[in-house]
């Protein structure tokens, strides 16, 4: 795993518009091709293998908390249970999710959270980064079959669902606009009639009792890039409890979104090597650990805490509930510090994103960076690159 200068292409922004990402210097730098990551096929293979195993277990305690009423734990209300159950009992289908690892090319990768529900950085972990490939390095490989693997979920999903798929997301945002757009293009090239659909043009028909889009058509199937948790907020939220609407993420991801599940993995796999120890409680850690707020986004409100000092982020989130990991320092590369986003479609890994920033906590001011695949590379193992 080795960190590279790179010579930016000429024009860059035009070609990533045209990838579909025009938010890459909305909020100030996000998008860099100055740099890049080599990977060789021995890392790879393992951050695949520890996707798989660590999506294995995560379904795993999916059933756990169901079976065993571990929601307490979790701090999911009573009333979201029934609709999580189920989702899971009817076995409706997920579309994708992205596990945040720590990984050096030396030590095992181990898991930091995962988002399973509303994952971001998907178009440029998919197109873009892989046009940038063609573009600088014609010939090289990069793990990513995301789009490819998306639009066979999609044909999966089709196949359990004939009806047409709605979606939605916050259009005032640029980067969740682009992505719903980028969801909607993998749905239709996978045979879906597709109709996005505003947050607020989603209503309920009281004679029928169902959801019905601003056309007074019946919605049967939704992709929502909204969390679980804001989406039953909602006005109509109590509705989806009663609905037969299918969802997409299904609400069985509520479980798995929930930062506390990275206790129960530990507590369930105590000491494997891709999971870092993790409690409801501090005690166990000693003093010094990460604390993490159950329901959170984006790095927000996250506190690494040593006996010298308390380093964290500001944000909406903690009254929920906290979780309290080991902490791992990020690889140093000269100051940047990089998360490998590991992905999984339907239940297959589907490829690396990486963003780095140049803090202890990986947040919205990160930055992402591309990769590829150097074939027998005989690079020393675990060394990350001086630039």
């Amino acid at each position: 795993m080795m960190r590279e200068q790179s010579t930016p292409r000429a024009d860059w922004p035009r070609h990533l518009a045209a990838a579909g990402v025009t938010f890459h210097s909305l909020e100030g730098p996000y998008w860099r091709e100055d740099v890049c990551y080599r990977f060789s096929e021995r890392e790879i293979g393992e951050l695949e293998r520890a996707t798989i195993e660590l999506h294995q277990m995560c379904l795993s305690m999916v059933e756990e908390v169901i079976t065993h009423d571990r929601f307490d734990d979790l701090r999911i209300r009573p009333e979201y249970r029934p609709i999580i159950c189920e989702s899971w009992n009817q076995h409706h289908p997920p579309l994708f999710g992205r596990f945040d690892l720590r990984y050096d090319g030396a030590s095992p990768p181990v898991l930091l959270e995962y988002n399973a529900d509303t994952p971001f950085c998907l178009i440029e972990s998919s197109v873009a980064q892989w046009h940038w490939l063609e573009m600088t390095r014609p010939g090289k490989d990069q793990f990513n079959s995301l789009h490819e693997r998306l639009v066979d979920q999609w044909r999966r999903i089709h196949h359990i669902h004939r009806g047409p798929l709605h979606l939605t997301g916050l259009p005032e945002s640029a980067e969740e606009a682009q992505t719903v757009a980028y969801i909607q293009d993998t749905a239709m090239q996978a045979g879906l009639e597709t109709i996005p659909i505003p947050l607020k043009g989603i209503g309920w028909d009281l004679v029928q009792g169902r959801f019905v889009d601003q056309f007074n058509h019946p919605i049967t199937m939704l992709f929502k890039l909204y969390p679980w948790e804001w989406l039953l907020g909602e006005p109509f939220g109590s509705l989806l409890i009663q609905s037969s609407l299918i969802m997409i993420e299904p609400a069985w991801k509520m479980v798995l979104n929930n930062k506390g599940i990275l206790a129960l993995l530990w507590e369930q796999f105590p000491g494997h090597p891709n999971l870092l120890p993790a409690f409801f409680t501090p005690e166990p850690l000693g003093n010094s650990y990460v604390r993490k707020p159950l329901f959170s986004r984006e790095g927000a409100n996250v506190e690494i805490i040593s006996p010298t000092q308390t380093i964290g982020t500001s944000g909406p989130y903690g009254e929920e509930g906290w979780l309290y990991q080991a902490y791992a320092p990020l690889p140093d590369c000269h100051g940047w510090r990089p998360v490998i986003g590991s992905w999984v479609v339907g239940s297959e890994p589907a490829g690396i994103g990486i963003r780095e920033t140049e803090g202890l906590i990986t947040d919205d001011t990160c930055r992402f960076v591309p990769h590829y695949l150097s074939h027998n590379d005989l690079s020393p193992v675990g060394v990350l690159g001086a630039l």
